[in-house]
């Protein structure tokens, strides 16, 4: 069964095709600048295929998903013979609010819900209503399409992690809680870390650590998620690339009033211009500071160290409120790639039990353990695929 995998943004869509047979990516691709001009990059995996890399007229994601369509299926770029080889379409979406705690074939009412949600992600859910949309005018309604949501890996949290000390009638009337993020992330590496320990028991205690420019954590007992750093929105919990993290209402309260903000342009410096870029001045992207760092910037090696605490005392949170670790996992763009920073959060963790292994924290791009063979707490590097786990529901439901 073949499986298209889409992720649709206001003016983007990402896109791979699996081959669920034996879980391998025959194509993937990017179309950027939906609505504007329009440019798509198609990238084949099988042997004889050529790379496709232009600029197309994308007025709307119908085009966007046409073209895709027309570079899967041509005789230079395309891995299938015809539309009718794809057997579903995956859509990853951002929010489900408290609707979805599983993933779910897309009906005109699972629709409906996922538009409900908008204002909870009003970059995100209309963006991919529009994919949905646009793969059922170009692939037809017979075509099962499926959504998998962000969110519903941390509806098993409990109350006591999710709720808001605020009064409890914005969250009975206007559903305002923590939701968090990142879950099939999270999802994938916990499912991931339980096979390599060879453990599934409901008692097994994990910490998956999803680092990169957007970052959070989350607490995992048994397969299932107990708390997790993201709140009602992505921008709160670690100091992030361009998010602020953690921050004191009352002092943007100040920020804005001494500025003369409002609250559209406070979030944009909050949601764009803070993090590691913010303190640093120099860069959201972790490559660039470690190297500035490296030339004696000190803001850079502020903003790193920032990090690195944030990050350390938000898994130390977490052990106390599973009483106890097994593993912890590292991974995404900083945390599968950035050796100094797994290290730098790891000589936190002393008081763990945590050992190192220097020669094995030094590769990259494989799932491996890094922990020395007498660390009390197994530590991992764990890439991550979301665009499988996507794949995976996708066919589980349909297939």
């Amino acid at each position: 069964m073949k499986i298209l995998v889409i992720n649709a943004g206001s003016s983007s869509l990402k896109y791979q095709l699996f081959d669920m047979d034996n879980e391998t990516v025959l194509a993937k691709g990017l179309c950027e600048r939906i609505g504007i001009d329009g440019h798509l990059k198609h990238t084949p995996l099988v042997e004889g295929k050529s790379v496709f890399n232009e600029e197309i007229p994308m007025p709307t994601h119908a085009e966007a998903i046409a073209a895709v369509m027309d570079k899967l299926t041509s005789s230079e770029y395309g891995v299938v013979s015809s539309m009718h080889e794809i057997g579903a379409v995956g859509h990853r979406i951002v929010h489900g609010g408290e609707y979805f705690s599983s993933s779910v074939v897309i009906t005109d009412e699972v629709l409906k819900l996922i538009e409900a949600c908008s204002p909870f992600a009003p970059l995100h859910n209309p963006a991919h209503i529009t994919g949905i949309k646009a793969c059922m005018e170009v692939l037809g309604k017979d075509v099962p399409e499926v959504a998998v949501f962000d969110t519903s890996f941390h509806q098993t949290m409990p109350p006591k992690a999710f709720i808001y000390a605020i009064p409890y009638e914005y969250y009975t009337e206007d559903k305002v809680r923590r939701y968090g993020f990142h879950g099939t992330s999270h999802r994938y590496v916990s499912a991931r870390a339980m096979d390599m320990m060879g453990r599934h028991d409901d008692d097994l205690k994990l910490i998956t650590c999803h680092m990169g420019n957007g970052s959070s954590i989350c607490a995992v007992k048994g397969g299932k998620s107990i708390d997790t750093s993201m709140g009602f929105t992505p921008l709160v919990g670690l100091p992030m690339g361009t998010r602020c993290g953690q921050m004191d209402m009352g002092a943007v309260q100040y920020i804005m009033h001494k500025h003369n903000l409002n609250i559209d342009e406070m979030l944009e410096i909050l949601n764009k211009k803070s993090g590691v870029l913010g303190v640093s001045g120099v860069s959201s992207d972790f490559r660039d500071l470690e190297a500035a760092m490296a030339e004696g910037n000190k803001r850079a090696e502020l903003a790193l160290d920032l990090f690195h605490y944030w990050v350390a005392k938000t898994i130390g949170g977490y052990v106390a409120a599973m009483n106890g670790v097994d593993g912890i996992v590292f991974t995404a763009g900083v945390g599968e790639n950035s050796a100094e920073t797994r290290k730098a959060v790891c000589e936190y963790l002393g008081y763990l039990g945590c050992a190192i292994d220097d020669e094995a924290n030094s590769l990259h791009g494989t799932e491996r353990f890094i922990s020395t063979p007498d660390s009390r707490v197994k530590l991992m590097v764990v890439p991550t695929n979301e665009e499988l786990v996507i794949a995976r529901d996708t066919k589980a439901l349909v297939g």
